[in-house]
């Protein structure tokens, strides 16, 4: 692959060499986007001020709290690369990037929010509790019958929308929906940093960093990290964690529709068994009423045969009487 040179022109921030071509690891690699974060803390920094509404100015210090040594394996403790990062000592935010739906996307980003909630110490009172917002990056839309860029989620009052508290948020950006961004969203270029996290070539990122120096400044970091061969095995790693859990998604949803084939071929079978056993109830119906209409058959030839019967018996008591009668007149 060739190297492109990029300068600085119309405050452009343009001052990094990268390859051409597609990225092998994109940050939608949930390791390389926790890399970049815990590698880059002045792009955490832009990222929060974006996703959150705030000044530069306004963020005195942006911490990882769960940093992990980047390059080594990842064990069982690790496992999932959400970064939990304190802003200002008062606010506990969750970052996690998602590639894989699962379709537990909902009750999980609400116990990782729970647990970022529950951070009293033993003897703090309840008023110390800190803010708590989970940020999940998903690349899958939640609600595909009302898909959303930015969505933000709080507890309210059912019947006038008050919130009941602000330190408990919930946000999901999707980054299958960009088109979607609203002009807030745009204003505090949310669609940007989308756009960077989606990017599959570095002619995207080029085209994003020379318009933003923090896009630019992330850039140079991911262009670092891309080098690093440990990161890089730590990437592929997930890259093939991904691909198994998709295999397995797939296997699991073939296996769901093969059973519902199944159930409504069951349901079918069932029907069709009700419908013999009412049709096979009919013709026994039908067959009772042929018998009965055969039995009052049989008993009206049992009657006229009896009344034959009578009949040539009275008829042979005529001829009797009568022979007697002419015996007597000769």
């Amino acid at each position: 692959m060739k190297n492109i040179s990029i300068t600085k022109t119309n405050n452009s921030y343009t001052n990094i060499s990268i390859e051409s071509g597609p990225l092998e690891y994109p940050l939608t690699n949930d390791y390389m986007f926790r890399a970049l974060l815990q590698r880059n803390n002045k792009v955490l920094k832009g990222l929060i001020c974006s996703l959150l509404h705030l000044e530069e100015e306004q963020v005195v210090s942006v911490t990882i709290e769960n940093p992990i040594e980047l390059g080594s394996s990842i064990d069982n403790k690790s496992f999932y690369l959400d970064v939990k990062v304190c802003l200002n000592n008062h606010t506990n935010i969750n970052l996690e990037m998602q590639v894989v739906n699962a379709g537990e996307w909902t009750e999980r980003s609400l116990a990782y929010l729970c647990r970022s909630y529950d951070n009293l110490y033993k003897g703090q009172n309840y008023s110390e509790t800190k803010s708590a917002i989970h940020i999940g990056f998903l690349d899958f839309t939640l609600f595909p019958a009302k898909p959303e860029f930015y969505a933000t989620y709080r507890l309210l009052n059912e019947k006038n929308y008050s919130i009941y508290t602000d330190k408990f948020t919930l946000s999901v950006v999707d980054l299958t929906q960009i088109p979607l961004a609203t002009e807030e969203d745009k204003s505090w270029n949310i669609h940007y940093w989308a756009s960077f996290f989606k990017a599959t070539t570095w002619e995207e990122i080029k085209m994003l960093a020379e318009e933003h120096e923090i896009i630019n400044e992330a850039t140079q970091t991911m262009r670092t990290l891309s080098a690093d061969e440990k990161i890089r095995l730590q990437c592929e790693a997930r890259e093939e964690y991904n691909r198994t859990m998709n295999y397995y998604k797939k296997m699991e949803e073939d296996f769901k529709s093969k059973e519902t084939e199944f159930r409504k071929l069951e349901n079918a079978i069932k029907e069709n068994t009700v419908v013999l056993k009412e049709k096979e109830n009919a013709i026994k119906e039908k067959e009772s009423a042929i018998k009965e209409k055969e039995n009052v058959i049989n008993e009206k030839e049992n009657a006229i045969n009896e009344r034959d019967d009578i009949i040539k018996r009275q008829e042979a008591e005529i001829v009797k009487l009568k022979k007697l009668l002419e015996e007597r007149k000769s």
